[in-house]
């Protein structure tokens, strides 16, 4: 059972992430400093740094959350899927579960305006997709697990990771440049609706007649 001061402090990472991100969707990310975040929460700097490593930290660790929950899922999926298909379900399916993993943390809307902030900051861009190759990696390995090949000689499994990636990347930039506020379920309906071009973008021929 988790203690009264296990709470404490997992209240107090909430409140300095919840106002790191308020501060990122509002201020902006270069222009916020992390003696503005613990100013919001009336905390030292070295509360904050307890918690988080830095700005960095703060600004993706909703993502690494929710990257860690992707990974978790595919690896509870049917074995009887395909590669592709355990991608897709994985991600279409989990929206709900993480929206309400998110919730506990932070507001959905505020998780989903960092999406923006993350591809208008090269900075935090570049950490993202740094970081994001970790997980990939780990999804490679998973679905080589799952298809009883070797991730190191078989190219088949980083390969349909890489490819899912790309359309995810291709479904995030288009949530980070749509005007108005996104909500989850057009999330969930345009990453769906990109997964499922991508074997008529492989297969078919694009000229028209």
């Amino acid at each position: 059972m988790e203690t009264l001061r296990e709470r404490k402090k997992q209240r107090t990472r909430d409140a300095l992430l919840r106002a790191a991100l308020e501060l990122f969707t509002t201020r902006g990310y270069e222009a916020t400093t992390v003696d503005d975040i613990v100013a919001a929460v009336d905390v030292s700097q070295r509360t904050f740094f307890r918690y988080f490593a830095g700005k960095e930290d703060a600004a993706l660790a909703v993502r690494e959350m929710s990257e860690a929950r992707f990974v978790e899922a595919v690896r509870a999926r049917p074995p009887h899927e395909a590669p592709m298909q355990a991608l897709r379900q994985a991600v279409i399916e989990g929206w709900d579960g993480l929206s309400e993993a998110v919730s506990a943390v932070v507001p959905v809307e505020l998780y989903l305006r960092m999406y923006r902030v993350i591809e208008s900051t090269p900075a935090l861009l570049a950490a993202h997709l740094r970081r994001s190759m970790e997980a990939e990696e780990k999804i490679a390995r998973i679905l080589a697990e799952r298809e009883g090949v070797d991730v190191d000689t078989d190219p088949r499994p980083r390969l349909v990771v890489a490819l899912f990636a790309g359309v995810i990347r291709v479904t995030e930039r288009q949530w980070g440049t749509a005007a108005g506020e996104l909500d989850v379920a057009a999330i969930r309906e345009l990453t769906a609706r990109y997964l499922d071009q991508v074997g008529p973008a492989l297969a078919e021929d694009w000229r028209t007649r």
